[in-house]
């Protein structure tokens, strides 16, 4: 596989039975937003439905836009021979990075997918989106990036125009890798938040929507002249929850106090199943973040938060941790089991349907029906509507039908 192995978050590697649910701890259903029209997520599911016997589809990489070619022929020979590289990680990293990262496709398939903008892609029934953020607290920090002065060095003028305007203010930028991979629908975080919150309310009916928030915390610069990249302290990370909260309304966010309760920590409520019911959770939404070198890239957003005490969103973590409530497990062949056990003991889990891009070129659907098997409540795809660049009938849905946005999870007893 040397050379091969691509994914998004190898790029980024390569850069450096329940019981009830407690009414108390979420307090009322959230009332009617007026003037909006009453549309119901999956209305054949019960109100007293944890949520976490729901299953979901949603996005991967949701706000992406393709990257300039010109811009990935320039940076083909720096990144293969980056990849080679692999090969002296140690052995236990290797072997992740084989799991995670298990199709072997070339430079240039890792991220042939086209997402179309958020709210489409709400309307189309996913109700997970991801986004990934990198901090600007001064602004202007990625307004020039390195990649286009290198291309302007060659000789050839950048194919795609950038929002100057929203690069230049403070505040975190929504980009997949600074200076390569930086187009975005939604260039500055609160925007695609923003985005994200006049559908809701434009659809007070919707199941909880899953928010996973990639906190960009690998350190190393693609180019020499590169700004050199800011750490996700404790500082970044608060900073990162105020953005959050300029936007929602604590009201309409699950976070983790809501799940802990009266439990000592939040790996406790999960387990006793102390997630909130379908009722109390419809308009509302759910951060969960992660970060592309693991659990332990977001450890300064636990300093001060013990068990996520105060803090916005869930953090992914290891099963038994006091602060577990979220798991990810992306390659559901090979962890179907785990998956299928660790919802069954009251996590919440997040899997792929499709690596790389391979299941769409091979209209393979394998990886997919694994991951919908598997119970996991929430399923990121790269290939939500009809047509791919393949030529092939490769989609993802939810075996309920088209645009369903919820159903049952069968690890919960569905169908």
């Amino acid at each position: 596989m040397r050379g091969r192995i691509t994914r998004t978050r190898v790029l980024g590697s390569a850069l450096l039975a329940l019981p009830l649910f407690a009414v108390s701890a979420q307090g009322a259903p959230p009332a009617p937003r007026a003037d909006t029209p009453e549309r119901i997520d999956a209305p054949d599911l019960p109100g007293a439905t944890p949520i976490n016997h729901l299953q979901v589809l949603g996005t991967h990489n949701s706000y992406a836009l393709p990257v300039d070619r010109r811009l990935v022929e320039l940076m083909r020979p720096r990144f293969e021979a980056m990849l080679a590289a692999f090969d002296a990680l140690p052995e236990e990293r290797r072997a992740l990075m084989a799991e995670e990262h298990p199709n072997g496709i070339s430079f240039d398939d890792a991220l042939n997918y086209l997402h179309p903008d958020l709210t489409t892609q709400l309307d189309l029934g996913m109700r997970s989106l991801e986004l990934d953020v990198n901090p600007d607290p001064d602004g202007g920090r990625y307004a020039d990036p390195a990649g286009y002065r290198a291309l302007r060095r060659e000789g050839i003028a950048p194919g795609f125009a950038i929002d100057e305007a929203a690069l230049a203010r403070p505040g975190y930028k929504v980009q997949h890798i600074v200076d390569y991979d930086f187009r975005s629908h939604c260039t500055l975080f609160v925007t695609c938040l923003a985005q994200i919150r006049d559908w809701s309310d434009a659809h007070q009916g919707h199941v909880p929507l899953f928010i996973l928030v990639e906190a960009k915390s690998q350190g190393r610069k693609l180019f020499a002249d590169s700004a050199e990249p800011l750490p996700f302290d404790k500082a970044a990370f608060d900073a990162l929850d105020a953005e959050i909260l300029s936007v929602f309304d604590r009201s309409r966010i699950i976070t983790p106090d809501d799940l802990r309760g009266e439990h000592a920590t939040l790996n406790a409520a999960a387990r006793a199943g102390n997630w909130p019911r379908l009722e109390r959770a419809r308009g509302k939404v759910m951060f969960l973040m992660i970060t592309a070198n693991g659990p332990q890239g977001a450890a300064a957003y636990l300093e001060g938060h013990p068990s996520l005490a105060g803090r916005v969103a869930f953090l992914r973590a290891n099963p038994g941790e006091d602060h577990a409530a979220f798991l990810m497990y992306d390659n559901a062949i090979v962890r179907e089991d785990e998956i299928r056990k660790a919802v069954a003991e009251g996590y919440l889990v997040r899997t792929r349907s499709d690596i790389e891009t391979y299941e769409a070129r091979a209209n393979d659907m394998t990886r997919a029906n694994a991951a919908l098997g598997s119970g996991a409540q929430i399923v990121s795809t790269d290939f939500e509507r009809p047509g791919n660049v393949y030529g092939t009938p490769y989609l993802v849905r939810l075996p309920t039908g088209e645009g369903a946005a919820a159903r049952l999870s069968p690890a919960a007893g569905g169908q």
